[in-house]
């Protein structure tokens, strides 16, 4: 029937090309599979659908160790402590960084708003904001290493107790901050394409011929707001058991 032949669907099969020519042509334009969802925001959900098995494996071994060792577990109340003004603060540098996690998800979804009311300067303050408090969580993650390192926390042994404590957090953590740090780059790269008007012009990719537009602040923010999740549960289950 001539009318099967007339439809999107028909017309798009038959601009496809066969072979090895045709299957680079597919993956470098602008096909879509599904209706409500492009390649790079289905590309998306699939990976933070594998890096939720990753941390769910992380935090279940974790409960495992804990709950398996004969060994007392330090008391997170005293390790994640800071003394201040003589005082000593339990979890205040954790609380901190709570907050400025959980506040980089606010000015993330502000972002992609914005984006997609094309208001380019209101994107790109708030992308770089985000980036802000990224770095910010970061840096306060480092100097919490570093003073733990210090105080004789290693991967296999610590002055407090059950010597499994300081791998499972360094493993747990770090694989956390790597993926802050990660998510902190890309803000700064999708913050730059927002700067030189990338979006509104729709400029394609170094790697695809793929038109950019705003819904990659989207695709930005379903990874951050993952990460601020993610931290969520390591919060709860590290720090307050």
């Amino acid at each position: 029937m001539a009318e099967s032949s007339s439809t999107p669907h028909a017309a798009a099969s038959a601009a496809l090309q066969p072979g090895g020519r045709g299957f680079v042509a597919d993956w470098s334009a602008d096909q879509r599979s599904f209706k409500t969802a492009s390649w790079h925001k289905a590309m998306m959900w699939i990976f933070l659908l594998s890096d939720t098995f990753i941390f769910s494996c992380f935090l279940i071994a974790y409960m495992t160790v804990r709950m398996s060792t004969v060994e007392p577990w330090p008391n997170t109340s005293e390790v994640f402590a800071l003394t201040i003004a003589g005082e000593s603060i339990p979890l205040i540098l954790i609380a901190i960084m709570t907050f400025v996690l959980i506040s980089s998800s606010g000015t993330m979804a502000l972002a992609v708003n914005y984006g997609y009311r094309k208001n380019r300067r209101a994107t790109l303050i708030l992308l770089l904001v985000t980036a802000g408090l990224g770095a910010t969580f970061v840096g306060m993650q480092a100097f919490e290493w570093t003073k733990l390192i210090h105080e004789g926390v290693r991967p296999w042994g610590n002055p407090w107790g059950a010597p499994q404590f300081g791998s499972i957090f360094f493993m747990v953590t770090g694989f956390h901050g790597t993926h802050v740090t990660i998510g902190v780059i890309f803000l700064l790269i999708v913050a730059r394409k927002v700067w030189r008007g990338e979006y509104d012009e729709e400029k394609k990719g170094f790697f695809t011929s793929r038109k950019g537009n705003y819904e990659s602040v989207e695709v930005m923010g379903l990874y951050w707001h993952f990460v601020d999740l993610v931290w969520v549960f390591i919060f709860a289950f590290f720090y307050l058991w």
